[in-house]
């Protein structure tokens, strides 16, 4: 997504917990960009991090929450530290995110976009962190765009299903997460390349979109969005019996590159 908009002429600045990659891709886009290593779960640092943007790139119009962690397994067994971490980042992250950078916004009369999930729609089993934090993300976005749409500001929330990263693979080297994805009907399951689902993220910000789908199919869903909780609900009363003879039901701890950077060391606060 950042190469996308890079290439339609954005400066763009970075921010995230995985200083190398930062800054690798930073270096990589055509045009202007910078990168500041921080963590989004914490108000004085993103401060910090807007103003230098700000200093380095000029006044932000475009926001994109992205920053996303999971953890897999039943709730009962989880962790209560790892399980309250997925809604710091996913959730409160999100809301700081905005915080920062709502000054910008306001003095571009900008745009937010919130990286949601098909799991703010409906919630699956073994996953309520990540599901509890998105159904959240969703609501903290459709209450800021209400609250700003007078100022001019765009805020939109993004919907996406599987897409292939890290996070993904993770899930899928744990028997029970990967057998309940196998399980869902054929395009749920379905996972989309990372180019397919940037290029959508990149049209929905130079139409200001106040929702994307990515699959479009997922637009679908909403209208019967009131359905989802029955239908897992009858499935995960058949499929997790049958699973548990022969895999046991464990936490996973935090998945993918976003869960595993954010167990690295602290951050030193670096950037350029």
């Amino acid at each position: 997504m950042a190469r996308g908009l890079a290439e339609r002429g954005a400066a763009v600045a970075l921010l995230g917990h995985n200083a190398p990659a930062l800054e690798r891709v930073a270096e990589s886009l055509p045009g202007p960009a910078g990168w500041w290593e921080v963590d989004v779960t914490e108000d004085a640092a993103m401060d910090r991090a807007a103003a230098q943007v700000r200093r380095q790139l000029g006044p932000v119009s475009v926001v994109v929450a992205n920053a996303g962690i999971a953890e897999g397994g039943p709730f009962a067994e989880s962790d209560p530290a790892t399980w309250r971490r997925v809604i710091e980042v996913n959730l409160v992250g999100s809301s700081i995110t905005a915080r920062s950078f709502l000054p910008d916004l306001q003095e571009t009369r900008g745009y937010y976009l919130q990286i949601a999930s098909l799991a703010a729609m409906g919630a699956s089993p073994m996953m309520s962190a990540y599901c509890a934090s998105k159904a959240g993300a969703e609501s903290f976005a459709h209450a800021l765009q209400a609250e700003v749409a007078h100022q001019g500001i765009g805020v939109g929330v993004a919907y996406l299903n599987w897409t292939d990263t890290d996070m993904i693979r993770d899930v899928d080297r744990h028997t029970v997460l990967g057998e309940l994805r196998a399980h869902m009907p054929a395009p749920a399951r379905k996972v989309y390349p990372v180019r397919t689902v940037a290029a959508r993220l990149v049209r929905a910000v130079e139409r200001r979109s106040p929702a994307v789908y990515a699959p479009v199919w997922l637009r679908a869903v909403q209208p019967v969005r009131a359905v989802l909780p029955p239908l897992v609900t009858r499935l995960s009363r058949s499929e997790l019996p049958r699973i548990s003879k022969h895999a046991t039901f464990d936490a996973t701890g935090l998945l993918g590159a976003g869960g595993h950077d954010d167990t690295a060391p602290g951050l030193d606060g670096g950037g350029n």
